[in-house]
């Protein structure tokens, strides 16, 4: 399976079948024509239910995600394309970046996570590589945001279950309701 991923190129993706799921309407629109432009039969859906329905009709060649949809989290409709169709090649984006959701994306089957705003070059960059390597950091990350991290790390590893990561990690629920809903520190 690994094989035909990696023989993928820009020219093997004429007519091959793309779904979109992003909740920003604008960018879903302006991302959906530019994949069309580059020969994709592009399908595109604003949240995670209509996704993971479009998934399980007709798994896509190449599918983008949004990590934060309006009505959960787009990793649920990575896990279902992985599961349906592993061969599939899908790129998360997220405009909430952090180590450990780019883990989990991965994880679920992502072949790449993107931070917005990410152009559709870029994307079909990600889409079509076999295997991606990010430069690394010009700035270590600071002391709070290295919490932030590990905070992130652990409520994926709970499996996004609030409750049981304040448990582990020995902090009150809402502290750490406060915490996630927050941005990450620089």
């Amino acid at each position: 399976m690994e094989t035909k991923i990696a023989e993928i190129s820009i020219d093997d993706i004429e007519g091959a079948d793309l779904l979109i799921v992003e909740d920003d309407k604008p960018f879903l629109n302006r991302l959906g024509r530019a994949m069309e432009s580059r020969g994709f039969t592009v399908r595109m859906v604003d949240n995670v239910a209509e996704g993971i329905i479009q998934v399980i009709n007709k798994p896509p060649e190449f599918a983008i995600v949004d990590m934060r949809l309006g009505d959960g989290n787009g990793l649920d409709v990575i896990e279902k394309i992985h599961e349906l169709s592993p061969h599939s090649r899908a790129v998360i984006l997220t405009g909430y970046g952090n180590i450990a959701s780019a883990v989990t994306a991965v994880k679920l089957g992502a072949t790449d996570y993107l931070a917005k705003p990410a152009d559709a070059d870029d994307i079909l960059k990600a889409l079509v590589n076999a295997s991606t390597k990010a430069d690394p950091p010009e700035n270590p990350m600071s002391a709070d945001r290295v919490k932030w991290e590990h905070i992130q790390r652990v409520y994926e590893l709970c499996d996004r279950n609030v409750s049981e990561t304040a448990r582990r990690l020995n902090m009150h629920r809402r502290t750490l309701q406060r915490i996630l809903a927050k941005r990450a520190p620089r």
